[in-house]
């Protein structure tokens, strides 16, 4: 029955899912049931490293949240917050950063330490872990982070001290990312390139077992530092129970059938039956499933690559067309369930300091058509537009295509493998693209980064080749300002100006949604996604 590959993987996958729950219930005699204590969700994309030196994607993020702390985090509204440093202090220059270390943390056991199997973390672990993700024999894909820090000094075993080349007023937002995490000296001398699968960390669970392709088990870390505010030592769960299950109508059904407690995806195969067009939970599963949603830092846009011999591409009048041409909300509607926001307000996301408040007028169909044949008379030339996207987004682009169709605008949708798209949109081989764009970091400059003309591909992100003088001297003006409110005035304004010539058209700006079973408590959302399972809980349920 089993016999083609994806089956037999996702057979496995469902057998070890009951074996995971079962080891769990197990592991303490004196209970019978102790499932409420373990929370399962499923990663249909996989994890390749449980190092967070490589913590590049979604799936490798989560799973090393919860095994790894670095200096700072950030909070569910995305301010940056203590975590192993207690408090920091930041240079007049903006360019020295004091961050003064809890003597409270430890990392996980491990036989590398010693007969004690453990230590506390000091200021030189830190030196070491950003040492390490900079270390080109590496090839971390978070060396990046370290290319403006000059100095990492440990001045003691409690205050690292950390220079700057230049002032880059984000940076505690980048060292809250999880490549940053600290990581033991000791073990990863000694196991190597085992890291990735037997990691070792100071976060709220230690790794238990990892059978590839399979299954994740993570206990409760019983040293872990931190506690809730009536000082219960965190984490309340006992356990966190990863499956790998490749298909994602599978997962659906587990989820449904109560034997997964989240449902981080909204799949085209099931989003109707989940949400109505109107963007809320189908009034069936209201007793079941809770829905979770808010901003995600995820600009979705159709890019134009501005150094193409195309007259077409090259007219402002052509982009001012094609960004009023088309109907968002109604493509809202019936293509997204409302999930997400019309992108209407410039290129910086909901829910990022910069966006602004103030929407444009954007579906003016009788001003595109106008635009559109003053272009023909102008240049003698039909408008036609190669578009570029994959498989994803089909359905997407062809409701773009007959929009534009009505306008005057004849788009050819061609579809490629992401990987083949993602180089020929660097490498200027394509016309116009669709995209997105999701923060590193938590700052409108990672957005705007897209627009500063130093930062042409392929070296760089300004992909669409935008360049004007005016916003440049705006964006090098940005990292001398420390005060986030005039900053952000300034982000506004420096939007306002990449806008102008429509190098690119933000079709919607993403939300985070999330399915959760009834009876799970403390599980919260922020706009960049993050999976913090610390201080949750589950409510044991009748049949238990």
């Amino acid at each position: 029955m089993f016999d083609h590959p994806l089956s037999t993987a996702l057979y496995r996958s469902l057998a070890h899912l009951l074996l995971i729950l079962w080891f769990i219930s197990c592991s303490d005699p004196a209970k019978e049931d102790r499932s409420h204590l373990v929370f399962r969700y499923n990663e249909y994309g996989n994890i390749t490293s449980l190092d967070p030196a490589f913590s590049r994607n979604l799936s490798n993020i989560w799973a090393t949240t919860q095994l790894f702390n670095g200096l700072v985090q950030l909070d569910d509204r995305l301010n940056v917050i203590p975590d192993i440093a207690k408090h920091w202090t930041l240079s007049s220059n903006g360019l020295v950063y004091d961050f003064q270390l809890r003597n409270d943390v430890y990392f996980h056991r491990h036989t590398a330490f010693g007969k004690e199997k453990t230590r506390k973390v000091v200021a030189s672990d830190f030196v070491f872990s950003f040492s390490r993700l900079s270390n080109p024999q590496l090839a971390s894909p978070g060396g990046w982070v370290m290319q403006n820090v000059a100095k990492v000094e440990a001045k003691n075993e409690h205050q690292l001290t950390l220079t700057l080349k230049k002032p880059f007023p984000a940076f505690l937002g980048l060292l809250s990312m999880r490549y940053c995490s600290v990581v033991p000296k000791e073990v990863v001398q000694a196991i190597g390139e085992d890291f990735r699968k037997k990691p070792i960390g100071t976060g709220p669970f230690i790794f238990q077992d990892w059978e590839e392709d399979v299954k994740l088990v993570l206990r409760k870390n019983p040293l872990y530092y931190e506690e809730d505010k009536n000082g219960v030592a965190l984490p309340y769960l006992e356990a966190i129970a990863i499956s790998f299950i490749p298909d994602k109508q599978s997962e659906f059904m587990l989820f449904l059938q109560g034997k997964l407690d989240l449902l981080n995806a909204l799949d085209n195969s099931y989003k109707d039956e989940l949400l109505t067009q109107a963007g809320e939970l189908n009034s069936k599963y209201h007793d079941k499933i809770t829905l979770q949603k808010g901003p995600y830092l995820n600009t979705e846009y159709l890019g134009f690559y501005l150094d193409s011999p195309s007259p077409v591409i090259q007219s402002p009048l052509i982009r001012e067309a094609i960004n009023i041409g088309f109907d968002r909300k109604k493509m809202m509607i019936y293509l997204r369930n409302n999930i997400g926001f019309v992108g209407d307000k410039g290129f910086i996301p909901k829910g990022l300091g910069g966006h602004p408040e103030k929407k444009s007028l954007l579906f003016q169909p009788n001003r595109a058509a106008k635009l559109v044949e003053s272009f023909k008379k102008q240049s003698g030339l039909e408008a036609k537009i190669n578009l570029s996207t994959d498989a994803n987004y089909i359905d997407l682009c062809e409701y773009i295509q007959r929009e534009l169709q009505k306008i005057g605008i004849l788009v050819q949708v061609e579809v490629m493998p992401p990987a083949t798209l993602k180089q020929a949109r660097s490498n200027g081989k394509i016309e116009m693209f669709r995209s997105n764009w999701i923060a590193d970091y938590p700052d409108a400059e990672n957005y705007l980064s897209l627009f500063y003309s130093k930062n042409f591909s392929p070296l760089g992100p300004n992909y669409t080749h935008h360049q004007n003088p005016e916003f440049d001297a705006y964006y090098e003006k940005s990292f001398k300002i420390n005060d986030p409110l005039e900053r952000n005035a300034l982000y506004h304004t420096m939007d306002s100006i990449a806008m102008r010539s429509h190098p690119l058209i933000p079709l919607y700006y993403d939300q985070v949604v999330r399915f959760n079973q009834k009876g799970i408590v403390g599980l919260t959302i922020n706009a960049v996604n993050d999976l913090k399972l610390k201080k949750v809980k589950k409510q044991k349920t009748a049949k238990e």
